[in-house]
């Protein structure tokens, strides 16, 4: 099934990449590696929440804040995609290979010690979207904190055609 028509059945809009608020570019290729910057949770142009998870913010809308932050990665995947090809960002996605790895931060309360079950978010979404392509390396990270007070943050690297 193509990843525009998963998207459809899971209820998702693939967002348009977020213009960067810094001097970097959302997306850069590598051969035929992609690489994203960090994407956070933004949806409709704000974030959700922010703080700590662990104090403030529950582990469980974490998770769902990293399955938005790693739907932002995939938009900014597809628009660097979408511009090398010329296919709308989402047909542009077929592209994709395999997802290679994952990298999630959680500002985590210094006792808070379930960034894997955060992370799952991310992992779990990218594996709804692209099938097995989508089981892919991971690390999870606890910080102190991150930009603009997000509690989560999401980059990938996946390989493409």
């Amino acid at each position: 099934m193509a990843v525009a028509d998963r998207l459809a059945e899971l209820g998702l809009t693939l967002p348009v990449a977020a213009a960067p608020v810094g001097a970097y570019v959302p997306a850069v290729r590598a051969g035929s590696l992609v690489l994203t910057s960090g994407q956070l949770p933004f949806a409709g142009g704000t974030l959700p929440a922010t703080g700590l998870v662990g104090a403030g913010v529950e582990a469980a809308d974490a998770q769902d804040y990293a399955a938005t932050a790693a739907l932002n990665a995939v938009a900014a995947v597809a628009g660097l995609l979408a511009a090398e090809t010329g296919e709308e960002p989402a047909a542009a996605l077929e592209h994709v290979v395999r997802v290679v790895k994952v990298v999630a931060f959680v500002a985590s309360d210094p006792a808070f010690t379930g960034q894997p079950g955060v992370a799952n978010g991310a992992s779990n979404l990218l594996k709804e979207l692209f099938g097995d392509a989508g089981v892919h390396a991971r690390s999870a990270v606890g910080v102190a904190v991150l930009p603009l007070g997000s509690p989560v943050e999401v980059e990938l690297v996946v390989e493409t055609r």
